[in-house]
C-alpha cells in the first residue's frame, strides 16, 4: 500500500487514516481470496448415510472416482453418494478409513460396529480445467455446453487474475513511497476496483455454473446441497475490494485537490 508523502505539504489527518484503512482492507481481502482459491468447501453435499452408500457399491465408488478417465456425470454421481465438497481445484468424498466396506448381516443380535470415515481428494488436472463440458454430463455424442464450458474456465481464471491485480496494485503503491507522491494510489485504486469485479465475475460464474449442472443432474431427494465457507470467503473478498478501492482513489484525489488549491492560494 502507498506510504504517506507530503507533496510540499503537511497531510491532512484524512488522507493518512484512510490510506491505512484501504491497506488494510486490501490486505485482509486478498488473504480471504487466497484462502477460498486454496481450500475444497466451495460447494457440499450432504447425504443421510454415507456410510450405507458406499458399503452398497464397495470400492468402485471410489476407483472410479479417483481415475483418469472419470467423467462429469461420474465423479458428481460419488459426490452426491459420499458427503463430497468441490473446490476450484478439489473435489472430494467421505469414504470409510479401512481398506475394505464393512457390510453387516442382515439378521444379528449386535449393533453394527460403527464405521470410521475418513476425507479423500482428488485434484483437477491443468487439462481438466479446460476440458469441454457436454451438453447430456457423461455423454460425450450430446455436443458441447458452452455456456457451462466457459464458466467452469473463467471461475479457474478469474481469482488468479484478482489476486494479480491487486499484487500489482501493491506494487505501485510501492513505487508511489519511493516518489513521494500519494497520486500513483489512484492506480491502486483502480487495481483494486477491477479486481473486486474480478471476484465478482467469479462468484457469479460458480453460482451459474452450479446451477447449469443441477439442472443437467438433479439432486437426488436424499441429497442436500449448499455453498460452503470457501464461497463465502469469495463473496466478502469482494466489497472489501471494492471499499480498499473507494477509499484509495477518494485520498489521491483529495489530496491532490486540496494541495492545488493551496498551492494556487500561495502564488496568489
Amino acid at each position: 500500500c502507498p506510504c504517506v508523502p507530503t507533496e510540499g505539504a503537511m497531510m491532512d489527518n484524512r488522507f493518512a487514516t484512510a490510506l491505512v484503512i484501504a491497506c488494510v482492507l486490501s490486505l485482509i481481502s486478498t488473504i480471504y481470496m487466497a484462502a477460498s482459491i486454496g481450500t475444497d468447501f466451495w460447494y457440499e453435499y450432504h447425504t443421510l448415510s454415507p456410510a450405507e452408500n458406499v458399503s452398497e457399491a464397495g470400492r468402485s465408488i471410489w476407483e472410479e472416482f479417483v481415475s483418469k478417465d472419470a467423467d462429469e456425470k461420474t465423479y458428481t454421481d460419488a459426490l452426491f453418494r459420499c458427503n463430497g465438497t468441490v473446490g476450484l481445484w478439489r473435489r472430494c468424498i467421505t469414504v470409510p478409513k479401512n481398506s475394505h466396506w464393512y457390510s453387516p448381516p442382515a439378521f444379528s443380535f449386535f449393533p453394527p460396529p460403527e464405521t470410521d470415515m475418513t476425507t479423500n481428494c482428488i485434484s483437477f488436472s491443468l487439462s481438466d480445467q479446460f476440458v469441454e463440458k457436454y451438453i447430456e454430463p457423461g455423454n460425450h455424442n450430446s455436443g458441447t455446453d458452452l455456456n457451462r464450458t466457459y464458466l467452469w474456465r473463467l471461475q479457474f481464471l478469474l481469482p488468479f487474475v484478482s489476486i494479480g491485480l491487486m499484487c500489482f496494485g501493491a506494487l505501485i503503491g510501492l513505487c508511489a513511497c519511493a516518489c513521494r507522491s500519494l497520486y500513483p494510489a489512484i492506480a491502486t485504486g483502480v487495481l483494486h476496483f477491477l479486481a473486486g469485479l474480478c471476484t465478482l465475475g467469479l462468484v457469479g460464474c460458480y453460482v451459474a455454473g452450479i446451477e447449469l449442472l443441477h439442472r443437467k443432474l438433479p439432486l437426488p431427494e436424499d441429497v442436500r446441497g449448499e455453498f460452503g465457507w470457501s464461497f463465502c470467503l469469495a463473496c466478502v473478498s469482494a466489497p472489501l475490494q471494492f471499499m480498499a478501492a473507494a477509499l484509495f482513489i477518494w485520498a489521491a484525489r483529495t489530496n491532490r485537490k486540496e494541495f492545488t488549491l493551496l498551492k494556487a492560494y500561495r502564488v496568489a
